[in-house]
């Protein structure tokens, strides 16, 4: 069983200043739901009790939250109605998640806030990523979007819809698409503004609206969704935030995961958690961009990266419960 080396300084660690919370789409959106209005308002109240002890901070917050789950959704209803309203591309079916998962979670945050008297604002930001035309991911479709399925149902729909579907981490399969890298978030700078007010500010929602830049610096959207962690990570290092949260449906990252061997991760060191990820501990549909968006906001001046479930939010900010990684320097 593996037991992790303790920091030197032992939790609980100080609030940081500056935060970057990334709310998981399954985490907002759980596979046990059917996906209605009034289902994901709820889910959105509920995602907003659990992060009050952190809104209710009197410091810098922006959150990020992933769409997978209900981007898909909007695909297949495309799909069901396509003899009667024209479909949009990809790139407007994340635009119109990131909208409306947005918009649920900004109402559900302040009316959390009004209700303990705190009048702190919340203000969504549509939110542009420039990704490179050429990145090797149009090539090899990655990343899961909507519901899961049996295989069998998987290759009726692969054969009646033309979609790439592909097993998911052993629970079930999954419609795959294009999840290139993000280069630059459009309009950081407004983010950083609103978050320096107080303001929590809600951008980059599920890894934002896929574009490439063209000549004179013209955009055009492009059918891909980009993975909302790489989005945070690389949001959080340009803006210079130190501690960044991902919030997901599982307490803890784990190694061996589903074997008789698996163990969860406390404190882990950036060095520790690449190995692992070498040995293959993480597959690329569950764990692995988490991971790999931890690795890339470390090593690209992060401090620490949170990885826990949704219902710790604030024991996971305080290092008392999920996986925190962080940088060699802090165990010596």
């Amino acid at each position: 069983m593996h037991r992790c080396i303790k920091l030197s300084i032992q939790p609980p660690f100080e609030i940081p200043p500056r935060l970057l919370v990334a709310v998981g789409g399954n985490a907002t959106h759980p596979e046990d739901i059917e996906g209605t209005s009034a289902e994901q308002t709820a889910m959105a109240q509920s995602t907003a009790k659990a992060l009050l002890p952190l809104t209710s901070l009197d410091n810098e917050l922006i959150i990020t939250h992933g769409n997978g789950p209900v981007v898909g959704k909007i695909l297949m209803r495309q799909v069901l109605t396509r003899d009667r309203v024209a479909p949009m591309p990809l790139d407007i079916c994340v635009a119109h998640s990131q909208g409306g998962i947005a918009y649920l979670l900004m109402q559900a945050i302040e009316n959390s806030l009004r209700d303990i008297d705190n009048d702190r604002h919340c203000a969504v930001l549509l939110t542009q990523v420039e990704v490179d035309a050429d990145d090797p991911a149009f090539e090899n479709p990655s990343k899961p979007i909507g519901a899961f399925y049996t295989e069998a149902d998987a290759k009726k729909i692969s054969n009646e819809l033309g979609w790439l579907m592909k097993e998911d981490a052993g629970r079930g399969w999954r419609h795959v698409v294009p999840s290139p890298k993000p280069r630059h978030i459009c309009d950081v700078s407004l983010v950083q503004v609103l978050a320096r007010r107080g303001t929590i500010v809600i951008a980059g929602g599920g890894g934002g609206i896929p574009v490439i830049r063209k000549p004179r610096g013209l955009r055009e959207g492009v059918a891909a969704v980009i993975d909302k962690d790489m989005t945070s990570a690389h949001m959080a290092n340009v803006i210079g935030i130190p501690v960044m949260m991902i919030l997901t449906a599982v307490k803890n990252v784990s190694i061996h995961f589903g074997t008789e061997n698996e163990a969860q991760l406390g404190l882990v060191s950036i060095n520790d958690i690449k190995k692992y990820k070498r040995e293959g501990h993480f597959p690329e549909g569950s764990m692995g961009p988490k991971v790999e968006a931890a690795i890339r906001f470390i090593e690209g001046g992060g401090q620490r990266v949170v990885i826990c479930h949704l219902d710790d939010a604030h024991a996971g900010l305080i290092g008392e419960a999920g996986t925190q990684i962080v940088t060699d320097n802090a165990f010596d």
